[in-house]
């Protein structure tokens, strides 16, 4: 919907949305010449960003490309071109071209040499701002008017903004309190733009009662003990997937688990219980030995010794895990070594449903890539382009997130740049 330009003038673009697919779309215009002006509903740009770096801002991931491209799932074939032009490597040296050094940790994931977001945004901001950038903060976008202008509520009254293009990173539907609200999906759907509901990615999920009680969660017993505690040295696999079981950690909440391993099949636990009402993982508590090997050590005569005792030196199970069999068996199956054994590898706990959107780490759905061209224009509204997270695509953490939305930030703002520069009344895109 973007307002007729003189032939005379600079192009101008309106970037709505200051997280990294915004500012990255913003330093790859302006680097073209053309006059930024950034719209972002919060006080200050980057809100999000950084406090997804607070604990630690992993960028990126160093594994090898066709591994990283495979974690975008059902949307790897849109995501993929974008990562090809401008994928981890790629920001590694951009995030240098900074002054900020980076390093690759034991997981494989990429790190800022100080662990932290801010010395990185401020270099960024820096730079944007030597580059013309203009900011506009506390500008919550509302739509367009009936002339196309873009609409703004502001501290001072409504506002109204002209723009040759524009481009739309408005984040996803989670931690709201940071301006990713997710308010976008209804101005979009009364646009008539196809819109996939967000949906809580990277989350926690609430467990079924293991004693079978009306309501999820798990007994007040264990929640008061262990809420909050990390179960560590397991793996995590979704009942009947194929797909082999993945190592890790994760951690008990309250009514459920949460935590990277459980993040990482988040997608799949959604989609199963999406259709059957509820999903089965399968969690090994003793990752390190064989199912043979537990039989026999669980078998082995423990004396005078109590099962907790006994478990913890033939085993290794101690803590949270023989709290969570205590929890999960009857007494007739922590007596019996067969069955115990069979549930230390393989505990079956059943999950509900997510925790809500907003405690989670980012959103599935958003505006589908069927509406867009290669370029990440609305095909039916020619000059509006989106990017980052509200796009309809999801990714497990790790560095993915972040990576795809710097590359499609990119990728919008040259398909952008591509489009305006060939307007006219001779010129097609």
């Amino acid at each position: 919907m973007p307002a007729p330009r003189s032939a005379s003038s600079a192009f101008r673009v309106a970037i709505v949305g200051g997280g990294p697919a915004g500012l990255m779309a913003a330093e790859t215009l302006a680097a073209g010449g053309v006059q930024v002006d950034v719209f972002d509903a919060m006080p200050s740009v980057g809100r999000k960003f950084l406090l997804a770096g607070k604990g630690g801002l992993n960028i990126t991931h160093s594994e090898a490309f066709e591994a990283f491209a495979g974690r975008y799932g059902s949307r790897r074939a849109q995501i993929e071109p974008m990562l090809q032009a401008f994928g981890p490597d790629a920001l590694r040296a951009w995030v240098e071209g900074l002054g900020v050094s980076t390093f690759v940790g034991s997981s494989g994931r990429v790190f800022p040499a100080e662990m932290k977001a801010a010395p990185l945004l401020r270099a960024w901001l820096a730079r944007l701002r030597a580059a013309g950038v203009r900011f506009h903060p506390r500008h919550r976008w509302t739509g367009w008017g009936a002339d196309g202008r873009l609409q703004f509520n502001t501290p001072t009254g409504p506002l109204q903004h002209t723009a040759d293009a524009t481009l739309l990173a408005l984040g996803g539907g989670s931690w709201a309190r940071l301006g990713s609200d997710g308010a976008w999906v209804a101005v979009l759907a009364a646009a008539g733009l196809d819109v996939a509901p967000l949906q809580p990615a990277n989350c926690g999920f609430v467990v079924a009662s293991p004693r079978g009680g009306p309501a999820g969660g798990w007994s007040e017993h264990l929640a008061s003990r262990f809420a909050g505690q990390p179960l560590k040295s397991i793996t995590l696999q979704l009942a009947g997937d194929p797909a082999p079981p993945r190592a890790g950690e994760a951690m008990l909440s309250a009514d459920g688990i949460e935590g990277s391993l459980v993040y990482a099949l988040s997608a799949a636990i959604r989609e199963r219980i999406a259709c059957d009402g509820r999903a089965t993982v399968l969690v090994d508590l003793a990752p390190g030995r064989s199912l043979e090997r537990v039989q026999a050590e669980v078998a082995h005569p423990r004396g005078a010794r109590s099962l907790a005792s006994h478990l913890q030196s033939r085993v290794g199970i101690a803590g949270l895990k023989m709290a969570l069999l205590r929890e999960c068996l009857s007494a007739e199956a922590l007596a019996d070594p067969a069955r115990l054994a069979a549930a230390i590898k393989a505990l079956p706990v059943v999950l509900i449903a997510p925790r809500p959107i907003d405690e989670a780490i980012s959103t599935a759905g958003g505006l589908r890539f069927e509406a867009l061209d290669t370029h990440l224009m609305v095909r039916s509204q020619p000059g509006l382009f989106c990017a980052g997270e509200m796009l309809d695509w999801e990714a497990p953490t790790g560095g993915y997130l972040l990576t795809a939305c710097f590359a499609s930030g990119r990728w919008a703002a040259q398909g952008m740049q591509t489009w305006l520069e060939g307007q006219g009344p001779n010129n097609t895109y």
